[in-house]
């Protein structure tokens, strides 16, 4: 496991995601972390939230990705 996998499964795991829904997100722009020295992925509280959010969206409202990147 490299050190990107441990920053995405922390991320994902604070945000109640799996690791691989996290990294799709990510790729469509749904969030947009910050970035250490080293280039790893910092998500911040406000991230973690949004993530959140988009879940909610998705599977609550039955809100499809594109509608949710729409809505945020």
């Amino acid at each position: 496991t490299t050190n990107y996998d441990r920053l995405i499964e922390a991320g994902a795991e604070l945000a109640g995601l799996h690791a691989q829904t996290l990294r799709s997100y990510d790729r469509l722009g749904l969030v947009s972390p910050g970035r250490s020295a080293g280039g790893g992925r910092r998500y911040s509280a406000r991230d973690i939230a949004l993530l959140r959010e988009v879940q909610r969206l998705s599977q609550e409202e039955g809100v499809n990705l594109a509608g949710i990147k729409r809505i945020i």
